[in-house]
């Protein structure tokens, strides 16, 4: 049989039902393949080299040491398996997580040490489940649109599939005829029933629980034999190529390799679709797995490296801000990429990581890691596209260096994201200095806490964290984007008009159509470098405009603590009342508030970040609000982080155009005692518009004068004027950045 490299979904959906159902070469792959164990992640040929250099490389030797103490102490505990009682962070849901951990590592252990004592441990366990397992119902918490019967949601019951599926791939060969058909016939068997046809609303939808179920089912086909359960796994129930494997890789990544929910669940949902594809390389080579779609899946690896800053990814959508690359989904994923490409900048990530997994490639990445192969990671400038075609908008990230404390901006232009998705188009976020400085709040959620709302989501993950006003984003009337309708939401995203990287500036600029009937916006940032200022800058300039008057608001979530403010502020000292009642204005309380005057036309809030100063300066008219808030109102039950943030607010305006420049300058050490650079080096900011031409001036103290010229043309080869104080300035293309 011949492939290309570069293999269509028909064409892959052909050699897929080729492999399971005719008389081909593919089939005979598929059908010895089951004949030997273990074939998913590992194979027999990895376990040969891993036992010859088990102890030759400190990060794999450490591993297999911990892992096999932390197995050796659970093996003189009694087996426990539950009856399912508790939702997400209760004793028998931690206890079944546990569980399959165990069978998974002391499946491992067995492969690797040869010693019975950790296959007999795997199988009593699994004699424990093929008991209970028959007589579950519908689990007893009821939180889910998907239950399970192990689990509250039949997600988590997908992850104990997929762990212990290769647990059970490990010990199998030392298994009776009769030991197996107890284990496949009452467990494996019918909970992957289940997950497929017990669940088609789930298996067969194109989100990440759709994507674990399908692996978990697919690797149990691969190991018990079961062509169907691969089938339906690869492309869907009907087996129409519409659901499945393939089709999720065909819509959940951008041709970039960006995941459609965002980079905290582009690294959860990166477990399945890696251990899988591993899994399909092992038994169905010819498939060729990792190079669909232009190699997507490593993309997707690299892809989610990227989206990170000081080892933590970036947390838009539903995110939890604490997840980043020493997560186990990224220690599989660095592993697998670096068994296929060899990549020493690799090297350097599995280093910062810490560790490595116990599988030929992480055997390798120890080997390369014990040679000093690594090469520093190219942190970069770039922007991954969004939707499956990639024209459903665009994540940009601009960053000033590949240096440990680098500046980065980020801004979010894509689309909604499904399910996990928040209303806040053309979002930014900021980073310096290893810190969050503009931030983002994330998930309302603590992840498994059970007496906070069992672990799932808090009610103010809807009522504040998806809302506009919680982000660094437009705000119109006090309402959310598109009324807070996520379906709406789903089918409109902003358009990208530029992205240009050069040696003194970085710009990215995009329009949003649709966020609010009747108003549109145009937002570009740019971080530019001066040879006067320590540290680069970023520009912002949002236009809105409109037939109708409109409250508009333009929040930055700030990171620190309040320093000085150049403009007179009324605080509320005594008592303090929510921003609003609605659409998460009710959970701000109004801590302060200034009216800028006519004498005023740059408004100055600098912040302290641990050892660094951050000031937003920003050009204001006379009747121009500023507003600064507290998170907290409206939480009986102190679910809500405690964070800062400063409002600019215009009313009864049908457009307006908000331009603001975020300075990072100084040094603060409080071991000894001194301060450097507390005052911003920003002494105007100016916008000047002129036949639909945008023309920003910046002035320093320092006497440089920067002026950025935005013709919103994309055309490169178009000619473009501005007057300016009687100098003219001439450009070709989308903008110009001219030092005066």
């Amino acid at each position: 049989m011949i492939l290309i490299k570069k293999i269509t979904t028909g064409a892959l959906v052909f050699l897929l039902l080729s492999a399971c159902n005719g008389d081909t070469e593919a089939a005979d792959s598929v059908q010895s393949a089951n004949a030997q164990h273990p074939n998913l992640v590992l194979t027999s040929a990895d376990v040969q080299d891993m036992r010859e250099h088990l102890t030759e490389f400190p990060m794999f030797e450490q591993n297999y040491l911990a892992t096999k103490a932390a197995v050796d102490a659970q093996m003189q505990q009694p087996i426990v398996v539950p009856v399912p009682k508790d939702a997400g962070g209760g004793y028998t849901h931690e206890q079944h997580k546990a569980n399959y951990k165990t069978i998974h590592d002391a499946g491992l252990l067995y492969q690797l040490s040869g010693e019975q004592a950790y296959a007999a441990y795997v199988r009593d366990i699994l004699f424990e489940y093929a008991e209970l397992f028959p007589t579950l119902g519908r689990h007893p918490v009821i939180r889910s649109s998907s239950p399970g019967r192990l689990f509250w949601q039949s997600l988590n019951e997908a992850v104990w599939l997929l762990y212990s599926i290769q647990g059970y791939d490990a010990i199998i060969d030392t298994l009776s005829d009769a030991e197996r058909e107890q284990i496949e016939s009452n467990l494996f068997v019918p909970i992957a029933t289940f997950l497929s046809e017990g669940q088609p609303g789930t298996f067969d939808r194109i989100h990440n629980h759709g994507t674990w179920a399908n692996a978990a089912v697919g690797m149990t086909g691969y190991v018990l034999g079961n062509d169907e359960f691969v089938q339906q796994a690869l492309y869907g129930l009907d087996k129409s190529g519409e659901f499945g494997f393939v089709k999720q890789l065909d819509e959940l990544f951008s041709p970039d390799g960006y995941y459609n929910e965002g980079p905290y669940y582009q690294r959860y949902a990166l477990m399945p679709f890696v251990i899988f594809a591993q899994s399909i390389q092992s038994n169905s080579p010819e498939i060729e797995i990792f190079e669909y779609r232009d190699q997507i899946l490593l993309k997707a690896i690299y892809g989610a490296i990227q989206l990170s800053y000081n080892q933590l990814f970036f947390p838009l959508n539903d995110a939890i801000k604490d997840k980043g690359l020493t997560t186990e989904e990224l220690l599989y994923g660095v592993s697998i990429a670096y068994g296929i490409t060899q990549d020493p900048a690799l090297l350097s990530v599995s280093r910062t990581q810490g560790d490595v997994v116990l599988t030929g490639a992480g055997l390798a990445l120890a080997r390369g890691l014990a040679e000093q192969m690594d090469e520093p990671f190219p942190y970069q400038s770039m922007q991954f596209t969004d939707g499956p075609m990639g024209d459903r908008g665009a994540l940009a990230i601009l960053r000033s260096g590949n240096e440990p404390g680098h500046q980065a901006l980020v801004m979010k232009n894509t689309s909604q994201g499904l399910g996990h998705g928040h209303f806040d188009k053309l979002n930014w976020l900021f980073y310096a200095n290893g810190d969050e400085i503009v931030q983002d709040y994330g998930a309302a959620r603590f992840l498994n806490i059970e007496p906070k709302e069992g672990g799932h989501y808090l009610p103010e993950n809807e009522t504040w964290a998806k809302q506009s006003i919680a982000h660094n984003t437009l705000v119109v009337d006090e309402t959310s984007h598109f009324g807070g309708d996520p379906e709406l939401a789903e089918t409109r995203w902003p358009t990208t008009l530029q992205f240009d990287i050069s040696e003194s500036i970085e710009l990215v600029s995009a329009q949003m159509i649709g966020a609010y009937e009747g108003v549109d916006f145009v937002r570009t940032m740019a971080m530019i470098k001066d040879p006067e200022l320590e540290f680069p800058f970023v520009l912002d300039l949002l236009n809105v405009q409109s037939e109708q008057g409109h409250q508009y608001d333009l929040p930055v979530h700030y990171n620190g603590h309040l320093i000085n403010v150049n403009v007179p502020m009324n605080a509320n000292t005594q008592r303090m009342e929510a921003l609003g009642s609605a659409n998460g204005y009710q959970h701000l309380w109004l801590k302060a508030a200034a009216t800028v005057g006519a004498q005023t036309d740059l408004a100055q809030v600098t912040w302290l970040q641990e050892d660094r100063f951050y000031t937003l300066s920003s050009a204001v008219s006379q009747g121009q609000a500023l507003l600064f808030t507290e998170l907290g109102a409206n939480d009986p039950n102190f679910n809500l982080r405690r964070e800062n943030a400063v409002i600019q607010r215009v009313t009864d305006a049908p457009e307006h155009s908000f331009v603001s420049v975020l300075e990072t300058h100084g040094e603060y050490n409080g071991t000894l005692e001194f301060t450097r650079d507390p005052y911003s080096s920003i002494a105007a900011l100016e916008l000047v518009e002129q036949d639909e031409i945008d023309f920003v001036l910046i002035e320093t103290i320092h006497g440089t004068r920067w002026g950025l010229a935005i013709s919103y043309d994309p055309q490169a080869s178009t000619s473009h004027s501005i007057s300016y104080q009687g100098r003219a300035f001439d450009w070709q293309g989308y903008y110009q950045l001219f030092e005066l």
